[in-house]
């Protein structure tokens, strides 16, 4: 299978002194090639990967539009048949590629793979974007084994399997081109955050696996483009998880669960405000008008996605994580 490995680059030269040596060193399989997408980027990271990597394709966009639009517009001049999105912060290791490969080659239905991503700057535990592998609960929360909200594990082995999960990270996210195609890619309305989650979950509504395979493992720096901690981010976060629930969720208690979660996010708001967070409350105020802007677009885009009814595991990771006190995967029922 021919496979296109794609970083996408926004003024990240930094990043990719530091970081592209690791994929090169690492990726040099038959039938593999590296591309950077860059959006409109200011800074000289263009001339800095001529420079150094002339063997590195180029894909520049003529605008910063952030993640979905950024890989969208790219992928459309990259053939491949597989496309691996990674992000500028992640590092690489030795046999990352062929796990993963190995499994689209084995299994015709697992349209997308993601690998275990550990913390770049603390290595012996999980990184938050990922883990190792996504899932949701009844009202749109995403959580990973190896991470509950805030909770990270440490790696001890105990995820070097391959299962099913429900959203892989876009953080290194393998899909089969030809799916991406169908689906016409990321949600652009999204700008970035959680697009990932929302085309997963088309994907699921299609009757298509997706799969986390720990026998592939890299590192993560996370928060190279907004720290967890902006309320930028926590504005993205919630609108785009409101997004994903009206296009995907099944036609049984959809306006009851949308209201139910709309309450725990107000719940949230006060918890911020508890903890003199102003900014995320006011995030998320602003989040809520924004979905209700665009619910007529969302609406009208869940007309055209068939749905699965069968799409989280736990009925409520809030419930378990802050009154249960389950903050490890494992103990979540």
């Amino acid at each position: 299978m021919k496979t296109a490995i794609v970083v996408l680059n926004w003024n990240g030269k930094q990043l990719l002194e530091k970081f592209l040596p690791s994929i090169i060193k690492h990726s040099s399989l038959d039938n593999v090639e590296i591309y950077v997408a860059d959006n409109a980027s200011t800074d000289d990271s263009i001339d800095f990967i001529k420079n150094h990597y002339p063997t590195i394709k180029i894909v520049q966009n003529a605008h910063n539009q952030g993640f979905a639009k950024g890989y969208n517009d790219s992928l459309q001049h990259i053939d491949a048949d597989i496309y691996a999105l990674v992000n500028s912060d992640i590092e690489v290791t030795k046999n990352w590629l062929s796990p993963i490969l190995k499994t689209f080659k084995n299994e015709p239905k697992t349209a997308i793979v993601q690998p275990k991503i550990l913390d770049f700057k603390n290595k012996d535990y999980f990184e938050y974007a990922g883990a190792a592998g996504g899932f949701i609960d009844k009202f749109g929360y995403p959580y990973c084994r190896g991470r509950v909200f805030f909770e990270l594990e440490k790696d001890t082995k105990q995820y070097n399997d391959i299962i099913e999960i429900f959203w892989a990270t876009g953080a290194c996210f393998f899909i089969r081109s030809s799916v991406f195609r169908e689906l016409n890619g990321f949600d652009e309305d999204y700008f970035a955050h959680q697009e990932e989650i929302d085309l997963c979950w088309r994907v699921k509504n299609l009757g298509n696996n997706i799969k986390y395979v720990g026998l592939s493992t890299v590192y993560h720096v996370g928060g190279a483009t907004l720290k967890e901690n902006n309320p930028r981010k926590t504005f993205l976060n919630f609108r785009n998880s409101l997004f994903s629930m009206i296009k995907n969720l099944p036609n049984r208690n959809l306006f009851l669960l949308i209201f139910s979660r709309l309450v725990l996010d107000g719940i949230a708001g006060i918890l911020f405000l508890f903890e003199f967070r102003t900014k995320h409350t006011w995030a998320i105020v602003k989040a809520h008008f924004s979905f209700y802007r665009h619910l007529p677009l969302m609406l009208k885009k869940r007309k055209l996605i068939p749905k699965n009814k069968n799409y989280y595991s736990v009925r409520s990771v809030v419930w378990n994580y802050y009154i249960k006190g389950n903050k490890n995967f494992k103990k979540l029922k």
